[in-house]
């Protein structure tokens, strides 16, 4: 773990859901920046971070600058009064989206959720589950009316990616956009110019 940086610090929740190598390559690209990062892992968070990257979250330390606990309640990320640049949960399982739907708190991860939508920062959730209930779709809807970002873990055709590592770069690169933090993880879509 480096050591920790005075500006307020990007929040980033893993839990139980497949597409913990998209939170994986976000934490990677994150640590080669100036900006600070707090990191939560669920336990589920935990498991799919083992089945899917052969990693345990201790591994991951040496890319962030704080790694709290999902229960320590008393972490400055679960207040209002501390500055955080906003949080992305990636992956978000559809039980954490459910419980940040409807006001559940019981976790740090979801405490930290609600403090970033009543201060109104931003939040990115990255669910991939397909297909979606009726219940999730509903969450989402009640997430996105409270400000929530929600990005699918959608493949990008149009930009003809052929590799899991292409996706993966790509999705991560997405969840880099909406908390403001340059990269070189893709290029976007561009016409191209009919007169050559």
């Amino acid at each position: 773990m480096s050591s920790p940086r005075e500006e307020p610090p990007l929040v980033i929740g893993i839990t139980g859901a497949s597409g913990a190598p998209i939170a994986l390559r976000v934490l990677e690209t994150l640590a080669k920046t100036d900006v600070p990062v707090a990191l939560v892992v669920s336990d589920g968070g935990e498991t799919v971070l083992r089945e899917e990257c052969g990693k345990y979250a201790r591994d991951l330390e040496e890319l962030v600058d704080r790694v709290y606990d999902d229960g320590d309640f008393t972490a400055r990320i679960a207040s209002g009064s501390t500055p955080t640049r906003g949080m992305a949960i990636v992956p978000c399982s559809a039980n954490t989206l459910g419980k940040i739907a409807h006001g559940l708190a019981d976790t740090l991860i979801t405490r930290s959720a609600h403090v970033h939508l009543k201060e109104h920062r931003p939040l990115v959730l990255v669910p991939r589950e397909t297909p979606l209930s009726v219940f999730t779709l509903r969450n989402m809807t009640l997430l996105a009316e409270a400000g929530g970002i929600l990005l699918m873990a959608a493949p990008p055709y149009y930009l003809k990616v052929t590799t899991v590592d292409g996706l993966v770069d790509y999705l991560a690169g997405k969840v880099l956009d909406h908390l403001g933090v340059p990269h070189q993880l893709y290029r976007g879509w561009k016409a191209e110019d009919p007169d050559g």
